[in-house]
């Protein structure tokens, strides 16, 4: 086994492009392949924060003790469904006085409203005088008065009354409680009673960069074009799955944050299984069609000084380090050169990193090079040690 694993070894190295022997200055065989332009579908993902499509927080309009949940953490509720109630004692008592004060103001604008036509009978047979019968409608005037504020006292107290039963002001589902039975509450209270959250879509919120979305706007229109033109996006969760529904990009900031580069921007997505909650955080993964690209092996490639090189097969078969700009996407297998190269030049694809400037090699293909190196391998396997390594 161990001299098996010695003769593979000899025999990797033999077919690496540039493991030449010195001695010999043989003329190393080195794998290259014309490069074209070619469409690319390529995805790019970037983190992003879920939301409810409302978040309503509740709080309490009335003060009071807090005598019973008709919720739970966790529950879905329905609009105008009970989910607090606060001791109602105090404002029953409250709708109870204004009651008996328009009661009584009534009483009072009829009294005065008799007083009246007494006088004006009065007025007639001349046994009053005009200042009489202006004192009594004067006084007419403020009883209907005070029987305005009344009713509007009555009003504001049967409001009071319905605030102590707190109910949704939509659908969704319940967030915390913090507030348990007992607990005293009133309406400067920082902290809510809880927060219901429309989940029947969601808002998930993410940013890229200034040269991506021009990337993705450089045909231009209004705002409204722009976003019809915008590809359906997946979501990725926490677990790396790919959420069911794919969601559309529905708003762009119209502001680039000058400190981060970026844009914000909203897509939204349907949760009609409830699977989504406010709050988690996920990947947004964003689809991209590239025209016209070449694409170049990454294993093709050297990195100095954070730029990208490839070797450029010359006419006289030596090799040109050759500088490329590629895009910001990738496959995980190839990049994408958006300058540098062009359609129809020859680059070598493989083990490039024991190459150097001006190298000359012996340029075969790379199905030229699986060929060789089968046989090699079948000559290693059966014995014939003359020609596997030849």
């Amino acid at each position: 086994m161990k001299s098996q694993l010695i003769l593979l070894g000899c025999c990797l190295v033999l077919f690496s492009c540039g493991q030449s022997d010195k001695g010999k200055n043989n003329i190393p065989e080195c794998a290259v392949a014309a490069v074209q332009t070619t469409d690319a579908n390529t995805t790019s993902s970037y983190p992003a924060t879920i939301k409810g499509k409302q978040d309503v927080e509740i709080r309490p309009k009335v003060a009071g003790f807090i005598t019973k949940l008709y919720i739970d953490e966790g529950n879905l509720v329905r609009k105008g469904q009970p989910l607090f109630l606060i001791d109602p004692l105090q404002y029953k008592e409250a709708v109870n006085i204004a009651e008996a004060n328009v009661k009584a103001a009534k009483a009072s604008v009829a009294t005065q409203q008799l007083t009246v036509n007494n006088k004006r009978e009065l007025l007639k047979k001349n046994i009053i005088s005009e200042y009489d019968i202006q004192m009594a409608e004067n006084q007419l005037e403020s009883t209907q008065a005070t029987l305005a504020q009344a009713k509007a006292n009555l009003i504001k107290a049967r409001q009071d009354l319905s605030y102590c039963t707190v109910t949704s002001p939509s659908n969704g589902v319940a967030g915390a409680i913090p507030f348990r039975v007992g607990s005293l509450v009133n309406s400067s209270s920082t902290t809510p009673l809880t927060t219901i959250s429309d989940i029947s879509q969601m808002y998930v919120y993410f940013s890229m960069t200034e040269k991506q979305l021009l990337d993705l706007t450089r045909e231009g229109g209004s705002m409204k074009e722009m976003l019809a033109k915008m590809p359906a996006v997946e979501l990725q969760l926490i677990d790396g799955s790919i959420y069911e529904s794919k969601g559309k990009v529905e708003t762009i900031s119209g502001v680039i944050d000058s400190s981060t580069g970026s844009v914000s921007m909203r897509a939204t997505f349907p949760n009609s299984r409830n699977i989504l909650r406010s709050g988690g955080t996920a990947k947004v993964v964003f689809p991209y069609e590239l025209k016209n690209i070449i694409m170049v092996p990454q294993s093709a490639t050297v990195e100095i000084q954070d730029k990208k090189f490839v070797y450029v097969l010359q006419p006289n078969n030596t090799v040109k380090n050759t500088e490329i700009q590629i895009s910001t996407l990738d496959d995980g297998q190839h990049y994408f050169v958006t300058s540098g190269l062009k359609p129809g030049d020859k680059i070598v694809t493989e083990n490039v990193q024991n190459l150097k400037d001006g190298d000359k090699i012996k340029p075969i293909t790379q199905a030229q090079k699986q060929s060789e190196y089968q046989k090699a391998l079948k000559d290693q396997k059966e014995g014939n040690l003359s020609t596997a390594f030849k």
